[in-house]
């Protein structure tokens, strides 16, 4: 299904994108570490934290696909006959131009 592949698309780079974030947090009290600036205990509690952060974010949005989804199901049940022939229409020519 076109919508769910999308959804799932968004959901994953939004993931991505906060694992980049914690990946690159983890780089910088790394260097850290190593520099003496902070000590292994402080790092390790600041990796929790990074890793707390990761998994609340990732659990926002995943609920908010869900709910984003559902609200794009609610949409197109709303839709006319003639609104639904169009929109077949166009995911129709998506699949195509995805193919």
């Amino acid at each position: 299904m076109l919508f769910g592949d999308e959804m799932k698309k968004v959901f994953l780079a939004g993931v991505g994108a906060v694992a980049s974030t914690v990946e690159a947090g983890q780089k910088v009290i790394d260097k850290l570490v190593e520099k003496g600036e902070l000590t292994i205990q402080q790092g390790k509690v600041l990796n929790e934290e990074l890793k707390r952060d990761f998994n609340d974010t990732k659990d926002n949005l995943k609920n908010g696909a869900i709910k984003e989804g559902i609200n794009i199901l609610n949409d197109i049940e709303k839709l006319s006959k003639d609104e639904l022939k169009k929109l077949k229409e166009k995911l129709t020519e998506l699949e195509k131009k995805g193919e």
